[in-house]
Parts: structure tokens; C-alpha cells; sequence
């Protein structure tokens, strides 16, 4: 008698437990549904200056710009050179999209990192050769 109660609420957990994992899936589906929605009210100007800013913040740590105490810890020119790169990418093949007015400051940035990268680093790339000047040209 006590095995069959134990079976009945042991059913009963598990049903309740699947009910609760398909009510969750379909909250999480409503949800990735509803950013989709969000995100595509967003003008592309907005979404490749925020991902600009992002690449620019990163880049500005690991370069070792931080306003921190720990600036030296997080500095990691490797990284830096990955991400100024990667930004000189974005911002050069948005540019004629976004138009001067959003182009100049994202350049601006960039080539501002490009000179921090040069005097952080110990071993200097030849003209050229630093991040993401294959993309912008030398910087100096």
C-alpha cells in the first residue's frame, strides 16, 4: 500500500516536473520571441555603434587604459590587437553605410586606440603592420 502511495506521488512529481519544463520552454521561446521583436526595431546605425563602442571598450582594456587599479592585470596587447582589428574592420566597411556623421567619432576611436596600442607595446610593428591598420592605413 505505502509502495503504490510512493508510485502515485512519484507520477504525480514527474508530471508536475514535465508541466513546469513546458511551461518554462514556452516562457523562454515568448522571450528569445519578444528580443527578436526588440531587436529589430533597432536602426542598423544604433546596433554597429554599440557593437563599435563594446569592441572599443574591450580594446581599451586589454590595451591598459583602464581607470583601475587593476589596469595592469587586465592588460593583454594579443587581445587588444584582436578586438583594434576587428573594429577597424567594422568601422571601415560601415562607414559609407552610417555616414560621416556616425563614421568620424568611431574613427576617431579607433585611431586613438591604434596609438595607445603602439606605445604600450614593446616590440613597435612597422608602419602598416598594426592592428588594424591593414584596414585604415598606417597611423601615426
Amino acid at each position: 500500500m505505502q509502495s503504490e502511495q510512493n508510485n502515485r506521488e512519484g507520477a504525480a512529481d514527474a508530471a508536475g516536473e514535465a508541466a513546469a519544463e513546458a511551461s518554462s520552454a514556452d516562457g523562454l521561446q515568448q522571450a528569445v520571441d519578444q528580443q527578436a521583436r526588440d531587436i529589430a526595431e533597432v536602426p542598423a546605425v544604433e546596433l554597429i555603434n554599440t557593437v563599435s563602442v563594446h569592441l572599443m571598450s574591450a580594446a581599451a582594456v586589454k590595451t591598459g587604459l583602464a581607470e583601475d587599479d587593476e589596469a595592469a592585470a587586465m592588460k593583454d596587447l594579443d587581445e587588444a590587437r584582436k578586438l583594434i582589428t576587428a573594429l577597424a574592420g567594422l568601422v571601415t566597411a560601415a562607414a559609407p553605410e552610417v555616414g560621416s556623421q556616425h563614421a568620424m567619432p568611431l574613427r576617431d576611436g579607433l585611431r586613438s586606440l591604434q596609438l595607445a596600442f603602439r606605445e604600450e607595446s614593446s616590440v613597435p610593428d612597422a608602419p602598416g603592420q598594426g592592428p588594424g591598420e591593414k584596414w585604415t592605413g598606417p597611423v601615426s
